[in-house]
């Protein structure tokens, strides 16, 4: 009988169970047997069980759209190191020193700098991110002005602040002009570096927060609480040089 060759383009695993049917022909007469695994433990006439397989499913990815909304529906107002909330404590203290309203950050802002909080909260620092022309041309009470990620680290992390009293917190407020890029960006770095000098899920500042609006939003609503009285835009006409140099050095 001819030798037969395997086509190259036909996958081997297709070929072999021809090739086998082929050397070993049978009688068309001949009843096909199925071939059964029995049981070694049961009798010889019952069939051995097959686990069932089980089914990997395929992960899902979510979209930003898809996880904001996830967030938005999730009420728990979890802190980062889980230490004032969590499934686990019975009696859980409030999770937030600070109880977030929608929008209405501002004000409670306002309640933080005139000591409404002051049972809870040891002390609180507002760091400025905007730049230095801005931060002298109107800043809030008390802020202190770091625009750059090497100033930010060296007065937070490089010396954390403790409070005195155990039972108290401190907490973070960062904003910028709008709170919609600097701030933001700096208050997730700080939340970075204090992640990596912790053994997960301690941290040194657990609570960090966003001032909503930035200065341009508070400052219109409370203007006593700010020095001097006035607000200097980062795209203000006499500060263009500033504005480019600070902008290279933040790179």
């Amino acid at each position: 009988c001819r030798q037969l060759f395997r086509s190259p383009s036909m996958p081997s695993s297709i070929i072999r169970p021809i090739l086998k049917r082929i050397d070993r022909p049978q009688d068309r007469d001949t009843p096909v047997r199925n071939k059964r695994r029995k049981s070694l433990a049961g009798p010889p006439s019952q069939e051995a069980e097959v686990e069932p397989v089980a089914r990997l499913l395929r992960s899902r990815s979510y979209c930003q759209e898809e996880i904001e909304k996830l967030l938005a529906n999730d009420h728990r107002e979890l802190i980062g190191d889980f230490s004032k909330a969590g499934p686990w404590d019975p009696n859980p203290s409030p999770p937030l020193c600070v109880p977030l309203f929608g929008d209405k950050l501002p004000p409670q802002m306002v309640a933080v700098l005139t000591g409404q909080f002051s049972s809870l909260i040891e002390s609180c620092v507002i760091v400025d991110c905007r730049y230095p022309y801005e931060y002298e041309g109107g800043h809030i009470k008390g802020a202190v002005n770091l625009p750059l990620e090497r100033d930010v680290e060296e007065f937070l992390l490089k010396k954390p602040i403790v409070p005195f009293d155990a039972s108290k917190r401190v907490i973070v407020i960062f904003h910028c002009e709008f709170s919609s890029e600097r701030g933001p960006r700096m208050c997730r770095f700080v939340r970075e570096k204090d992640r990596a000098c912790n053994e997960y899920p301690n941290l040194h500042y657990p609570e960090l927060y966003v001032l909503k609006g930035g200065y341009r939003e508070f400052f219109p609503q409370y203007q006593s609480h700010c020095e001097p009285q006035d607000y200097r835009p980062m795209h203000h006409e006499d500060f263009k040089e500033d504005l480019r140099k600070f902008r290279h050095k933040s790179r």
